[in-house]
C-alpha cells in the first residue's frame, strides 16, 4: 500500500511545482543595483535607452525562442539594444550576477545597471510591459 501513496505524493508534488513554474516563467521583478555592467563586461555596447541582456546556453530551447523574441523587441524601439551571452562561455559573469538557470533575462538601463530580472521565456507583453 505504500507504493501507490508514494507515487500520488510524488505526482501531486510534481504538479504543485509545475504550476508554480508555469506561474513565475518570464516575469520580469526589479532588481536595482548599484553595480554598472561595462561594454567589456558583456561583450558588446549598451542600448541608449536600455539593454535586454539575455545569458544562454547551447542545449537550451527556450533560449532561442527568447533570442528571436529579443531581437524583434530591440529591433523595433529605439534606443534598446539586445546582447546574448552565452553562459558556459562567461562563468565570471554568470557567478557575480547569480544567474541559475537559462534563459536569464536582465534589463539594463542606459549606464548599465540592472534594473528587472527574468528567469525562463518572457512573452512580448512582459517585455514591453518591463522595458516601459
Amino acid at each position: 500500500m505504500t507504493g501507490p501513496v508514494f507515487l500520488v505524493a510524488a505526482l501531486v508534488v510534481a504538479g504543485v511545482v509545475a504550476l508554480v513554474l508555469r506561474r513565475v516563467n518570464g516575469r520580469f521583478r526589479d532588481r536595482p543595483s548599484d553595480e554598472l555592467l561595462t561594454p567589456d563586461d558583456i561583450g558588446q555596447s549598451l542600448g541608449e535607452r536600455a539593454t535586454l541582456l539575455q545569458f544562454s546556453s547551447a542545449f537550451c530551447a527556450p533560449c532561442r525562442a527568447t533570442r528571436v523574441l529579443l531581437a524583434d523587441v530591440a529591433g523595433g524601439l529605439d534606443g534598446v539594444a539586445h546582447v546574448e551571452v552565452d553562459a558556459e562561455s562567461h562563468l565570471d559573469l554568470v557567478r557575480r550576477l547569480d544567474v541559475v538557470r537559462t534563459p536569464t533575462v536582465m534589463i539594463l538601463d542606459a549606464r548599465g545597471a540592472v534594473v528587472r530580472r527574468a528567469s525562463g521565456l518572457p512573452t512580448r507583453d512582459q517585455v514591453l510591459t518591463a522595458l516601459s
